[in-house]
């Protein structure tokens, strides 16, 4: 057998090896199933960088974990009830894009954490979950338990409370992250994603899953 032959065979051979090896990954990545085609966005250290184990008090008064909140397909945000615009528009997407799934036969619940512990009580947060979704979950806890918890997902937040700590403002990210049961995030999405294409987005996530 030629070199030159010996070369193509070897070429073809480590491609092989190499995109096998990537699929490995990606299933292994998330318990065995391969949402690589469902993904449109990369971000720097891959979704696996994001998530954290948590506990943290949900909008009916129970302490709960990231396991108890996570058992069907999320889409999660971090938001506030004083949030003069921003929060509620995207909190109402994301209830927009729950709804479609379920007419679609898909279960995708919406979630909330708080990134303005202070004000947000979980009275405070029933009232504004409600308002978007009866099946919306709001959660909130200490200070240190919301730094942890946005640290986990990479969301940069700060309050504006210097000067006035009744009405003031939080600098926030405005991503939702698509989380799955066993607090696997696999995807977010910019807030100018349409209800429309979320749940399609969302629907080849549910779907890859079975």
């Amino acid at each position: 057998m030629s070199d030159k032959k010996i070369l193509v065979i070897g070429s073809v051979a480590a491609a092989i090896v190499l995109v096998a090896g990537g699929v490995y990954v990606a299933q292994r990545d998330t318990g065995g199933v391969d949402f690589a085609s469902c993904r449109i966005g990369n971000v720097a250290g891959g979704m696996d960088s994001f998530g954290t184990e948590f506990q943290l008090t949900r909008d009916d008064g129970q302490r709960v974990s990231a396991e108890q909140v996570f058992t069907k397909p999320s889409l999660l945000y971090f938001g506030y009830t004083m949030c003069p615009d921003v929060c509620p528009m995207d909190s109402a997407r994301n209830a927009d894009a729950a709804a479609l799934l379920k007419d679609q036969g898909m279960d995708v619940q919406t979630v909330m954490i708080t990134v303005d512990p202070k004000r947000d009580t979980p009275e405070v947060l029933k009232d504004f979950t409600d308002l978007f979704s009866e099946d919306m979950i709001g959660l909130t806890g200490t200070d240190e338990e919301i730094a942890a918890v946005n640290k986990g997902w990479r969301n940069y937040y700060r309050a504006n409370d210097q000067e006035d700590d009744e009405y003031y403002l939080v600098d926030h990210m405005t991503n939702t992250y698509l989380v799955m049961p066993g607090n696997k995030t696999v995807e977010f999405f910019a807030r100018d994603v349409s209800p429309e294409l979320m749940a399609e987005r969302v629907g080849c996530f549910v779907n890859a899953m079975g």
